[in-house]
């Protein structure tokens, strides 16, 4: 069977399949001169269906397992992101969320369930994310991060995906990306929309350059299940292709999905001289 290739086999015939596919993006672990890890024969066989033309070469793939990702928080979209991280291969996964599950979060938290119901969640979507996939170590931390422990995380990820839903959370995730020199996603949704914005620090704009102020927030707004899960997973793709060093990152550039209309639209963002975050880099 073709999962059944001897791991040699496998990564010649890719690697030599991918050859055209060339890193964008040095990772943070390039940076400090670390190499990358090898893929084990069982790896190589988990991520087939990945590796090759137009998607991910070996070398994409090592890089993904030598990274470390912080999404948080994972419900509605975090939940998928997470998930799809966890299952592309980044090899550690750390989540971060408080609070007990309640009901009406199961329209759109895919790592929650019923039997979670008035529980802590966040020890329960870990254990959920540890049985997707044995080769990824995954960290639940049943809290929202402060500013301290923001920029503590930051130091020994990667990158960042933000997908709480109040200004602050997303501002604070926003600084400690920025202040650790790591690139930073920023996913929102309301009601059938979903946005993204890709921030890489000191070259393009940053959250704050765009809200300077945390704006009024609705803290109990609509939202369908989709538009949930549809958000993070172009959150997902855009980590993957950044710590990978595939294909064409959305820097700077905020995506909106209007699913009510069925729209897309790229619309690229300014640097704002006097943002407070990230002028003087």
């Amino acid at each position: 069977m073709q999962q059944q290739r001897e791991a040699s086999t496998v990564t010649s015939t890719l690697t030599n399949a991918a050859s055209d596919l060339r890193p964008v993006n040095a990772s943070h672990q390039e940076s400090q001169g670390i190499s990358l890890p090898e893929l084990t024969a069982a790896e190589l066989e988990r991520y087939d269906r990945q590796i090759g033309p137009g998607v991910l070469s070996v070398e994409g793939q090592q890089r993904l397992k030598a990274s470390t990702a912080l999404i948080t928080r994972v419900g509605g979209m975090g939940g998928p992101a997470a998930l799809m991280l966890t299952m592309s291969g980044v090899g550690r996964v750390i989540i971060a969320h408080g609070g007990e599950l309640i009901s009406p979060d199961l329209n759109r938290q895919v790592l929650g369930s019923e039997r979670v119901l008035g529980k802590p969640r966040a020890a329960d979507f870990g254990a959920y994310l540890r049985t997707k996939n044995q080769f990824v170590e995954v960290e639940a931390i049943g809290h929202e991060p402060d500013d301290a422990e923001a920029a503590e995380l930051a130091a020994r990820c990667d990158i960042i995906l933000a997908c709480p839903p109040t200004f602050e959370e997303r501002l604070r995730l926003n600084r400690a990306a920025v202040y650790a020199g790591i690139p930073f996603i920023d996913a929102a949704q309301w009601g059938m929309t979903g946005t993204l914005i890709v921030v890489k620090p000191g070259e393009t704009a940053c959250l704050e350059c765009l809200y300077p102020e945390p704006p009024p927030f609705e803290e109990l707004f609509p939202v369908v299940g989709a538009i949930s899960s549809a958000t993070g997973s172009l959150a997902a793709l855009e980590a993957i292709k950044i710590l990978s060093g595939t294909g064409d990152p959305l820097w700077g550039k905020m995506l909106t999905y209007d699913g009510y209309r069925g729209n897309f639209t790229t619309v690229q963002l300014q640097r704002r001289d006097s943002c407070a975050c990230c002028s003087s880099l």
